[in-house]
């Protein structure tokens, strides 16, 4: 994964910030493929928490639709603790990425970290998922300038 950009052009779809148009799927695709398609066409900045969910999960995009997600989990994850419920999905989808995604954006890592703290005791649905990311992390120490 290329490294992560701090701000995405809302404004701009996947295709035009990667600057690659992938071809329209054939007939016989499947309802997921056909959706991500055209997940990729929109917006970021239209993508709702699912869309960005499924389209993590499949590992497309991420260097800009990770910074969106860990900014939505961030702002939305103490509200929606204190109301005694959370959706999980873009929580798992962001923390069921590689490993390997997480060392090329320390920092980025450590802003899910602390979203997921805000959250106190996760639902036993992603439980596993958050612990397995938490212990996967090195320390993490900001970058001095």
């Amino acid at each position: 994964m290329p490294s992560v950009p701090r701000h995405a052009d809302p404004a701009q779809s996947l295709e035009q910030l990667e600057g690659q148009r992938w071809p329209d799927p054939s007939q016989d695709a499947t309802c997921l493929v056909k959706a991500v398609h055209a997940l990729r066409r929109r917006p970021v900045g239209d993508l709702r928490p699912d869309e960005l969910a499924r389209l993590i999960t499949q590992d497309v995009g991420l260097p800009w639709l990770l910074p969106l997600a860990v900014r939505i989990l961030r702002d939305t994850a103490p509200a929606q603790a204190a109301g005694g419920w959370y959706d999980d999905d873009l929580l798992y989808a962001v923390v069921t990425r590689r490993p390997q995604v997480w060392e090329q954006s320390p920092e980025l890592a450590h802003e899910v970290k602390a979203a997921v703290g805000t959250l106190g005791d996760p639902s036993r649905y992603v439980r596993d998922e958050v612990e397995s990311f938490l212990s996967s992390l090195p320390e993490w120490r900001p970058c001095s300038t």
